[in-house]
């Protein structure tokens, strides 16, 4: 039988968070679902997004607030599952400095902050802790270096990797406040295609978040040292380490097993979290209300607890 070949975009370059995409491709799991998989690293200069509304790749790894934008614009695409189901987005600070609860973070002079981040979850924090304010804001350059210079400072990350680099580099661990455990409640690493493939194809659509959802399972629970392989030849930098790391870290806080995965298995998303994350972010002006957000994601191909099984 032929194998329908697909391309899905990452979001960034390849890391242990994508990992349940090449376990699939390495133990030959979107193979035994009729799928040819080829992976299209993002990365700083990637385009990714672009090319799923181009159709130059048919799989994305895209975010609520994307594809609501997307409605906004009308562009037709939509989420068609949900990877994880806590956005990774962190905030860090020293940990001699009085910090000890979310809230304290609104003490500090300075919070280093990327420009998305202060047009979004900034918003979210200004509107439902007290204290925040633009004052603290200071661009982040992607480098800890001056985080790590500045007692007095806080700075965003990515739950999976920003610490770790804090810690190889200063030998010290960073307080973390993961913004999903404070009530940020957007989905992420959604799997996102255009409206078209949808109404013409279910059945692919099917087919990849199954293959990718057992992907999972295999990843977090079993051998990925195969899957890990193809991480590092697709990104060299990428070390042993850092893989072990996120691994453990999306384990400990439950990015990719909580909430909605709990009943329905991974990869679930709910009407009721979709709303709850459009109306809190409509609160803060984030989006305009009554954007018509629920055509911006469909459930019909998830919470079926498609290979739960496999979860020791």
């Amino acid at each position: 039988m032929a194998l329908d070949k697909v391309k899905f975009g990452t979001n960034w370059l390849a890391e242990a968070e994508h990992g349940g995409y090449y376990q699939a491709v390495a133990d030959g799991t979107y193979e035994k679902y009729g799928l040819d998989v080829e992976i299209v690293q993002g990365g700083p200069q990637a385009a990714n997004s672009a090319l799923l509304i181009a159709g130059k790749i048919d799989f994305y790894m895209g975010s609520p607030q994307g594809s609501i934008n997307a409605i906004i614009q009308q562009i037709p695409i939509m989420d068609v599952a949900a990877i994880f189901q806590k956005d990774p987005q962190i905030l860090m600070a020293h940990p001699d400095q009085g910090i000890e609860t979310f809230a304290d973070l609104a003490k500090l002079p300075t919070i280093l902050m990327g420009k998305d981040g202060f047009l979004s979850y900034f918003e979210w924090m200004k509107a439902n802790f007290t204290g925040f304010s633009d004052s603290q804001y200071k661009p982040y350059t992607f480098n800890p270096a001056p985080f790590i210079a500045d007692p007095k400072s806080a700075q965003q990350g990515y739950l999976t990797s920003e610490p770790f680099a804090v810690e190889q580099q200063a030998g010290w661990t960073p307080k973390v406040f993961l913004l999903a455990d404070q009530g940020y409640s957007p989905y992420s690493e959604t799997i996102t295609v255009q409206k078209k493939l949808v109404e013409e194809n279910p059945d692919l659509v099917q087919r990849f978040v199954d293959a990718t959802i057992i992907g999972w399972y295999n990843y977090l629970y079993h051998d990925n040292s195969a899957a890990n392989a193809l991480i590092k030849k697709d990104n060299p930098d990428m070390t042993d380490e850092q893989l072990a790391y996120s691994i453990a870290k999306m384990k400990e806080y439950g990015l990719v097993e909580s909430g909605d995965a709990d009943d329905g298995g991974i990869g679930c998303m709910t009407d009721a979290h979709y709303k709850k994350f459009y109306d809190e972010m409509a609160a803060v002006g984030l989006f305009e209300t009554g954007v018509a957000f629920d055509k911006a994601y469909t459930t019909d191909f998830v919470c079926k607890n498609v290979g739960a099984d496999l979860k020791p």
